[in-house]
């Protein structure tokens, strides 16, 4: 395996556990009251690879499933990067 693959195989992990995480703890906030991770912030870890994490936290916890824009959005990402993964893969081979 490249070590190309095996660092971009850590950093997904990572940041799928960084979006999970986030989910977890935003929720926790909110049932508390208290100081809150901002949506934008939400997002942006989603964007940065924590799609998996952030989309499997938002209906692991119930969290931010009222709102239609992370509804709609949050899987998306996911979408696009996923697609944007297998494009790479097949003009690139960047991870065979």
């Amino acid at each position: 395996m490249k070590l190309f693959t095996k660092i971009f195989i850590i950093y997904i992990i990572l940041a799928t556990f960084a979006g999970l995480l986030s989910m977890y703890i935003d929720k926790q906030k909110s049932i508390k009251h208290k100081w809150r991770i901002s949506e934008k912030a939400l997002f942006q870890i989603a964007i940065f690879g924590g799609s998996i994490g952030s989309n499997l936290g938002m209906y692991l916890f119930r969290h931010k499933t009222r709102h239609w824009y992370f509804v709609i959005f949050m899987p998306l990402i996911l979408i696009l990067q996923i697609v944007l993964l297998i494009l790479l893969q097949y003009r690139f081979h960047i991870l065979i």
